[in-house]
């Protein structure tokens, strides 16, 4: 059973972050942003101006106390211990913002929104320093860990890019419709209707693995290596589609929510290489993390889809309500998963130890 946490919002909450300290993070319609406790004690409210819907907040991953949140155009820079007035605002994207990301340096900030720009602010010079963008909406965008300098993002014209500041144009875009195999035929007859347009990222710690969401109910994994990336694995996961992709910090395991309702648990760890356990580790282990037939052209399909059938859910959550964020907190010494969702109460369930 879930623990709701309510008493904070009137309206539908659509983002959720964690800071270092436990103290979450939650953002609704109509500019109503909360703080809580690990408790689930509200610890904050504050009304954004012109009460646009608050679309992404992100903590500092250097200061806790410092929260970038997404309302409408604008990014607020806020400070926790004082829910006032926002410390700094930057006007910078022309149409509303979807995801915000902040590089683990804290120097540099990405905001994708409806026009397909990700707008990349230079923190300390408080200026934008690069320009990206996908054809269509970009929904979501994610530094990659270990690496400042780089990001990946994914949007409706069913793109997912590596992008490296230093550049303007992609390192490597994979159109996730042309990436279908023959042996995903039965599927592929059915993209016409359900096409995959990618809704979420999230990139693992090791910094080299991370997963996408996408409407055809299908998660992907991808694997960076060097200036490209490629399909590790690709799963049925949910029967709708996949609102929210998140990889848990200390294995490879990845929490997926989806407009079916569900929230669920995987375990990808024997799919991106048995030598990865260890998210951590792996950085160390580029080298050796798959094997060499993996690589090839033309096997690399053979071998996500040979996967296809044996990644099953470690855990199902029949959550029941369309998902709209998830995160993951430590509360009372163990993990939860937060999810938001249609209603303006936050639910916390339980989650396995890895």
């Amino acid at each position: 059973m879930a623990v709701k946490w309510t008493g904070g919002h009137s309206s539908s909450i659509l983002c959720l972050n964690v800071n270092m300290e436990g103290l979450v993070a939650s953002g609704a319609e109509r500019g109503e942003l909360m703080l809580w406790d690990r408790g689930g004690t509200p610890a904050g409210q504050l009304q954004l101006p012109k009460a646009d819907d608050v679309t992404s907040v992100v903590f500092s991953p250097r200061c806790p106390t410092r929260l970038y949140t997404s309302h409408g155009e604008t990014i607020s820079l806020l400070d926790v211990r004082s829910l006032k007035e926002p410390t700094e605002c930057f006007c910078v994207n022309e149409e509303e913002i979807n995801c915000l990301s902040v590089n683990e340096t804290d120097n540099f900030l990405a905001a994708a929104d409806d026009s397909g720009a990700i707008k990349v602010m230079d923190l300390e010079n408080k200026k934008v320093s690069r320009s990206l963008r996908h054809a269509n909406i970009c929904s979501s965008v994610a530094f990659r860990p270990q690496r400042p300098q780089s990001l990946v993002s994914c949007g409706l014209d069913m793109q997912v890019m590596l992008w490296n500041l230093q550049k303007a144009r992609p390192l490597w875009t994979t159109n996730l419709q042309e990436c279908e195999t023959e042996e995903d035929s039965p599927q592929s007859a059915g993209q016409f209707f359900n096409p995959p347009l990618a809704h979420s990222l999230s990139v693992a710690s090791c910094g080299n693995i991370f997963g996408c969401g996408a409407q055809d109910g299908k998660v992907r994994i991808f694997r960076v290596t060097g200036v490209k990336f490629e399909r590790e694995l690709e799963f049925q996961g949910h029967s709708l589609g996949v609102s929210q992709v998140l990889f848990m910090p200390e294995a490879y395991w990845l929490l997926t929510g989806g407009n079916d309702g569900k929230v669920l648990l995987w375990d990808v760890s024997s799919g991106v290489g048995k030598q990865q356990k260890s998210p951590a580790k792996s950085f160390q282990k580029r080298k050796a993390q798959a094997p060499a037939s993996t690589r090839k052209d033309g096997k690399l399909n053979k071998v996500a889809s040979n996967e296809h059938a044996r990644v099953l859910p470690k855990l199902t959550i029949e959550h029941g309500e369309k998902v709209n964020w998830i995160s993951c907190a430590e509360i009372k010494g163990s993990k939860r998963v937060l999810v938001a969702d249609q209603s303006s109460s936050v639910s916390v369930y339980p989650l396995p130890e890895p």
